[in-house]
């Protein structure tokens, strides 16, 4: 049997990229007509606050992007999920577009801007862990 990677995380919150210069999140649309990666998990996330896990955010683009048939997507995942996979800390969303990810008990995921005093709070919560989100720049 494969082994299955996660990217999930549970109580933590990933805080954005030390490079980050923008000041506040961004609302995230489509590029020339197409949707991009990070608008697709902002879409996701931001309205849909904890309903879904990293996985399944990652995997949801992963089949969107690629058109996986339903018929397809449970033997995809697996497939997708048998090697590791970027986690958050590598997205836009935490990279470029400075959203704070939180992760409550049960791994279900909310965004929250930079700016925000929930943003705030996440950072300081000791009974959480805090991650930063990988630098842009090496």
């Amino acid at each position: 049997m494969n082994k299955t990677h996660t990217t999930n995380y549970k109580d933590t919150f990933i805080e954005i990229a030390e490079d980050s210069t923008t000041a506040k999140g961004e609302i995230l649309s489509s590029k020339g007509g197409s949707k991009t990666v990070a608008g697709m998990q902002f879409e996701m996330v931001a309205n849909h606050p904890y309903t879904y896990t990293s996985d399944d955010v990652l995997f949801q683009v992963y089949a969107e992007r690629k058109d996986i048939p339903e018929s397809e997507i449970k033997a995809v995942r697996e497939q997708f999920f048998s090697k590791g996979q970027p986690c958050l800390r590598a997205s836009p969303l935490t990279k470029s577009y400075v959203w704070g990810v939180h992760s409550d008990k049960d791994g279900k995921i909310a965004i929250y801007g930079r700016e925000s005093e929930a943003y705030e709070k996440f950072s300081q919560d000791k009974s959480l862990i805090v991650v930063k989100a990988m630098k842009s720049k090496r």
